[in-house]
């Protein structure tokens, strides 16, 4: 257990010194987490919605779909999006493998299935009375929606922090398509994973306790938010 006790005091002292490798790696990690969660969100939230109100063909089949990306392995993201970004795949022109971009792409992928999912469910547990007595009363279309979206926030906010809490703590997809890189694509979790494999705990617990705070710090967030919005 020397080696544990070793790890924890130097995970300390990284953490209260300031370490610029510990926080270069917890800078790129917020920077594709934060961009991947507001992509996801951008797409997501107004797939979540279109499913929960609209009625079309082929829409139980797409919920279905969307219930199975719920489970999607990230190896298999990452591998399908390394495929397009590589020098032989479609998109091989962009140069964006190895690079934040191509990173931020597969967690994307990844986060857009729970925020429609969230979302859909949000908007579904909303009684359909809502919507009826808003627009027998006059509400535009556009008021209505508002009255929607107010009734479905903390279903909305659940999916923005469950996304989130996903692509941070995501770590296949995030070193096919970053590689891991020092100083440019190299996150919490991939350190972490590299660290551990060369035996040295001290960073590899320092980034796991901040990202267990980043997590928590998440939940609080939304559950302040929620708080707040009543």
């Amino acid at each position: 257990m020397n080696y544990l006790t070793r790890g924890f005091q130097e995970a300390f002292r990284l953490l209260v010194t300031g370490d610029a490798g510990v926080y270069d790696i917890v800078g790129v990690s917020l920077l594709v987490a934060l961009a991947s969660t507001l992509l996801a969100a951008t797409l997501g939230l107004p797939t979540g919605y279109v499913l929960a109100t609209r009625r079309f063909p082929g829409r139980r089949l797409v919920i279905t779909i969307l219930n199975t990306l719920l489970a999607l392995p990230t190896v298999v993201v990452g591998l399908s999006v390394y495929a397009m970004l590589s020098r032989r795949g479609p998109f091989g022109f962009l140069d964006l493998l190895y690079t934040p971009g191509a990173m931020i792409t597969g967690e994307t992928l990844l986060a857009i299935p729970i925020v429609a999912a969230f979302t859909l469910s949000a908007f579904r547990s909303i009684d359909p009375r809502v919507t009826d007595t808003a627009l027998t009363l006059g509400a535009t279309p556009f008021q209505t929606l508002r009255l929607l979206i107010s009734e479905a926030r903390f279903g909305i906010l659940a999916a923005i922090v469950a996304s989130f809490g996903r692509v941070i703590a995501e770590v296949g997809a995030a070193m096919m398509l970053g590689g891991n890189i020092k100083g440019s694509t190299r996150t919490m979790t991939t350190a972490i994973a590299l660290e551990t494999n060369k035996g040295e705990f001290g960073l590899a617990i320092a980034l796991g306790l901040i990202l267990l705070c980043t997590a928590f710090g998440a939940n609080i967030l939304f559950h302040w938010l929620q708080g707040f919005s009543d």
